[in-house]
């Protein structure tokens, strides 16, 4: 059932709170707010939907015949009538008023419901919830977050040990578009929007979670709301994750080897914590009543999305179910510049909450903080942004493009990207345990950031603290191996050859096999007074890469096999400068 447009100016009032910093609540856009959602959005939260959960099977069995007869005095007393709408997947009813409640008069309703029959098990609003972004018109800049030394993740040295291959991460958002960089690491998802409002594709849930635009016109979305470009923000955090990387445009994703689902919650003035929850089951390969098994079960889940109060039933049962799964939830602390304690997810247990920070690595302006912040990541804010895949669609789709947006939506990917990546080297960690190494190897902030949790990530010391990898063979360099018939073969990966150059004019060639669809890292180290290049070929010497940097600076190649069969790579070793002595070459394929 949609909403009419009458409803929708209260109804949202409530959802507008918690994303502040994304499409909603906050849902500040790339052009033209000005001021935060958080500083236009009504106080009270309100919602014209409302969860209940019976014990017994008997209950269960006739949801819209007893959970109406025990609700309609309590709502007829606040002057609402209610509809039943559907079933959870953990087996909870939801049910639509006729017009939309505070939140704070909703949960009166529970508690009368459960002081007058044991056998309800919970009652809560079906709260919606926003994208947590706080965006801006930047549209071009540098992807400082990955590599700048003060607050970069530091991921290129990570890229040398993942780039989160074999791992799915499911952006839980408002839907993505076909990105050109982006569409090839995408998998199938799903729409999980049932309000025809919201959904504005002109349907509920569907196999269809491409993003048709979330733009609202002024008064939409509450009393006074403002007029609202689309955000397409699901498409910024998924690029920000896995966009296509080494394809000589656009920009880098964090775990580039990782594939993405989509999964669309979000759409029109946010989304319903119900669609959510069960997006994240379904994402996790968990049964949804009426959906179709997934069959790319994600790993990780990306909620860069919240709203207003403490964890709910509805979320605390589906982050469980997915924890059991083995995904691992990362969700976004907020743009309230508040307490996160008092929002939703990022206030749940089991959830790994992300706090922002700016350029130079002290707590960006809007970011949330508390007790419940894991750690932070790079999110941007009003001096720098954080670049990732867009579209130039101001309501509806257009062409591709790239923009920069701020806030704890653009810290929360990061951290996502980088759980894949810990993930492809080491498959066995449990949330748990990804969790704990995650925080462990943060590492100290380089400027104020009280209550942003454990530290500032840093994905290279992730990636190691995962372990899982395999131990390099050490293996000493054989001669004569000057020439491509004579090249050494390592038949073992990793592998660490300890070798040198004689003299000025030795050359040492090492060969690869790899596989079809496979990548080839190798790294080369020289003494302090050498200066050596690394280069890669095929068997009949033609350059697949190389790197030849001056002094003696360590020199990485990458090679993937894209071709449907097996191939040959062989790496070069050769005097460029300096004095001639010992390397060390460390080679590895995934």
């Amino acid at each position: 059932m949609s909403n009419s447009p009458a409803l929708l100016p209260a109804l949202v009032a409530a959802s507008l709170l918690a994303l502040q910093a994304a499409p909603a609540s906050a849902f500040e856009r790339d052009a033209a707010a000005p001021a935060s959602a958080a500083s236009t959005a009504p106080v009270a939260a309100r919602t014209d939907r409302l969860i209940i959960k019976y014990r017994s099977a008997a209950s269960a069995a006739a949801p819209a015949a007893a959970s109406r007869l025990r609700a309609e005095a309590a709502l007829q007393r606040r002057g609402a009538k209610l509809t039943h709408l559907r079933r959870l997947g953990d087996g909870a009813d939801v049910f639509k008023l006729d017009r939309p409640l505070s939140e704070d008069e909703l949960r009166g309703v529970g508690e009368e419901l459960r002081n007058g029959d044991a056998d309800v098990e919970y009652v809560e609003p079906d709260a919606l919830m926003q994208p947590q972004l706080v965006p801006n018109d930047v549209r071009y800049g540098q992807q400082w977050a990955l590599f700048e030394a003060t607050a970069g993740i530091r991921a290129p040295t990570a890229w040398e040990k993942s780039t989160g291959a074999g791992v799915v991460v499911a952006v839980i958002d408002t839907g993505v578009r076909p990105h050109a960089d982006l569409a090839k690491n995408l998998l199938p998802g799903r729409d999980f929007v049932t309000d025809t409002f919201i959904a504005r594709d002109g349907n509920g849930r569907d196999e269809d979670p491409s993003d048709p635009g979330d733009w609202s016109s002024a008064g939409q979305c509450y009393f006074g709301s403002p007029a609202a470009k689309s955000s397409w923000h699901g498409t910024h955090v998924a690029g920000t994750v896995a966009a296509v990387t080494n394809n000589g445009s656009g920009v880098a994703g964090v775990a580039f080897g990782a594939k993405v689902l989509p999964v669309r919650v979000l759409g029109r003035c946010g989304g319903y914590s119900s669609d959510i929850a069960d997006g994240m089951v379904w994402a996790a390969g968990g049964h949804v009543a009426g959906q179709p098994a997934n069959p790319n079960p994600a790993r990780v889940l990306n909620l860069s999305l919240g709203g207003a109060g403490s964890c709910s039933t509805t979320y605390r049962n589906a982050i469980a179910t997915v924890r059991g799964l083995g995904a691992v939830v990362v969700v976004a602390a907020g743009n309230q510049s508040s307490d996160a304690g008092l929002h939703q997810p990022a206030s749940c247990p089991g959830v790994i909450a992300v706090a922002a920070v700016k350029r130079n690595g002290a707590r960006a302006s809007y970011s949330n903080y508390g007790a419940v912040v894991d750690l932070a990541a790079p999110g941007g804010d009003s001096d720098s942004a954080i670049l990732s895949t867009l579209n130039a669609g101001g309501t509806t789709p257009g062409a591709d493009s790239y923009g920069s947006y701020r806030g704890t939506s653009m810290a929360t990917p990061h951290v996502a990207g980088t759980v894949a990546l810990m993930l492809s080297r080491n498959p066995k960690l449990t949330p748990d345990e990804v969790e704990a190494r995650l925080k462990e190897s943060a590492r100290p902030f380089p400027a104020a950031c009280g209550q942003c949790g454990s530290g500032l990530l840093d994905a290279n010391a992730a990636v190691d603290a995962a372990g899982g990898g395999s131990v390099a063979m050490t293996v000493t360099e054989v001669e004569p191996n000057d020439s491509i018939a004579r090249a050494q073969p390592l038949d073992e990966l990793p592998a660490t050859v300890l070798g040198a150059l004689r003299s000025s004019t030795d050359q040492d060639l090492f060969s690869v096999r790899l596989a079809a669809g496979q990548r080839l890292s190798a790294r080369l180290t020289p003494t302090a007074d050498a200066n050596y290049d690394l280069i890669a070929v095929d068997t009949d010497n033609r350059r697949l890469n190389a790197s030849l940097l001056p002094g003696s600076q360590p020199d990485t190649v990458r090679v993937h096999n894209t071709g449907a069969a097996a191939m040959s790579v062989v790496l070069r070793v050769r005097w460029t400068g300096g004095v001639a002595g010992a390397y060390r070459l460390e080679v590895a394929a995934e």
